[in-house]
């Protein structure tokens, strides 16, 4: 089995109300939620991303990868920056500097201080 063929059921969406991207097994029971981007809204414009997980036996598949790539398109989308705080996040736009160029915001104090 491929990677692509063992990540066929996992999808990702956003959920407004609990301010973060999710990860869902569609094969699981109720469609579980086995990992997610959490974010803040800070300001007009920006988007603090300040945690990323994923479930321990979902790991080793790149499925982090996957919820950060399209949590981030869908930031830059909706016309936001991406303020990575999270070390996995911040690990993944430098990465990806190509693709994100323009649209990232260095973590300033404000920042965190949104986060208390």
């Amino acid at each position: 089995m491929t990677e692509q063929e063992s990540n066929a059921a996992i999808v990702v969406r956003e959920n407004t109300e609990k301010l973060r991207y999710e990860l869902v097994d569609t094969e699981a029971e109720g469609g579980a939620v086995i990992g997610g981007a959490y974010y803040l809204g800070y300001g007009e414009n920006e988007r603090i991303f300040y945690h990323t997980v994923v479930d321990e036996a979902y790991g080793g598949r790149g499925l982090a990868g996957v919820l950060a790539q399209t949590a981030l398109e869908e930031t830059v989308a909706a016309g936001l920056k991406i303020v990575p705080v999270c070390p996995y996040i911040k690990r993944y736009v430098t990465k990806h500097a190509e693709e994100f160029a323009g649209h990232v915001v260095s973590v300033k104090p404000v920042h965190l201080d949104a986060l208390k």
